[in-house]
Formats: structure tokens, sequence, C-alpha cells
């Protein structure tokens, strides 16, 4: 018998559905879980970049193959000056970028989550997916990310926040978001955003306008 606690992937399989989003910006800012008092959490990149970068790939590539590079940039930004850059080779037809962060959460129950991402085309081919993930631990591999359309806003009792839904629904920049609200709430969540290939191209998108907020 497999005694292994369930993935992301599986839990968020367990019930999913589809959903789409919404967003906002700024600095980072810890709460107390009170809307009155404010966000958890935001992130408009304007005053640094201190998140954790990884990725990730199938098992038939060596991740030292898949080409990609996050930084923060002055090329794109949904609000002030600065968003964060993220560049994918397409080379594989697969692997994923994401940057992590930190913060507590107070005394908040439930969590709604919203961010801004730049696709540079309109495309009717799902060439990139955003990915997102809120909970306890940091993601490691692409598997620890929704499946391709699944939000967590969908799933009753997820043990983990986020979505895999795609880009290139709109030239420009567009909101996204997901909602959360777990059994428990650990004294830190890991907060990650990141583009997932799709399509068998170089491409670089853009994040920003972060924000957590208590439901």
């Amino acid at each position: 018998m497999d005694n292994r606690p369930p993935s992301r992937r599986e839990a968020l399989k367990a019930g999913a559905a589809i959903g789409l989003g919404t967003a906002l910006a700024g600095c980072t800012l810890p709460g107390s879980g009170d809307n009155d008092d404010g966000p958890l959490f935001t992130e408009g990149f304007e005053d640094g970049f201190g998140w954790e970068t990884a990725a990730h790939i199938g098992p038939e590539e060596d991740v030292a193959d898949f080409e990609w590079a996050i930084e923060r940039s002055e090329t794109q930004a949904a609000a002030g000056d600065w968003g964060l850059s993220v560049f994918t080779e397409g080379d594989h037809d697969d692997g994923t970028a994401w940057a992590t962060t930190e913060f507590s959460p107070g005394d908040a129950e439930a969590f709604d989550v919203t961010f801004e991402a730049w696709s540079e085309s309109e495309s009717f081919n799902t060439l990139r997916n955003v990915v997102a993930s809120l909970g306890p631990e940091a993601p490691t591999a692409e598997a620890d990310f929704p499946d391709p359309g699944q939000n967590s806003s969908n799933v009753d009792g997820a043990p983990y926040g986020g979505l895999r839904e795609p880009l290139h629904l709109a030239a420009g920049w567009r909101e996204y978001g997901f909602t959360w609200e777990p059994a428990s709430v650990p004294e830190t969540l890991y907060l990650s955003l990141g583009v997932s290939v799709v399509w068998e191209a170089d491409a670089t998108h853009y994040l920003d306008s972060v924000r957590v907020e208590s439901l």
C-alpha cells in the first residue's frame, strides 16, 4: 500500500474543474488576515527582486539543457516601471520556470491571489501556460503545479492553491487569479508564479502586480 501524501497535482485533481482569474500591484506587506488592514502581500518589483527562481523539465530531458531566465525588467510593466521577465525556450515542447517568495498569512483563513501576465500576441493555439501555486511548501518540480485548465477556486478543500491557464488569450496584459481555503493554515506560505512551455518556440512573458488578500 502506498502511504505517500498526494502531490499538489494529485490533490488538485481530486474534484477539479476549469476556472479563470483577476489582479493588482505593489510591495511586500505581511497582514493580520483582516481585510481592513490591507493585503497580506503585494509585489510590483519596483524595489528589487528577492524571489528564488527554479526550473524543471520532464524526465526525458536534463534541466541543464533547458534554457530559461527570470529577472526584473523595465521592458514591460502593468503598473509602475518594473515587471518580471520570464524567458523559456521551446525546443523541448516542455519545461516550466518559476519564481517563489514567502510571507506570513497572519490570521487569514482563506486567500485571494491575483496577478497580471503579459503576452506578445493573441493566439488560438496554447503556446504557453501561466502557472501559480500557494501552499505550505515551495514547488520543486513541474508536476507541483496544477494540471492544464485547473484552478483551485473550483476545488473544495484543496491542500494547495494555484492554477495553470493559457497565456496569449490577448496581446498585452491580462489578469489571472485564484482563491484557496485550506483546512489549516501554516505559519509560512510559499507563493510561486511562472510559465510552462507548450509550443515549440522561444518566448518571453512578463508578470507584475501580484496581490494576496484575506477572504
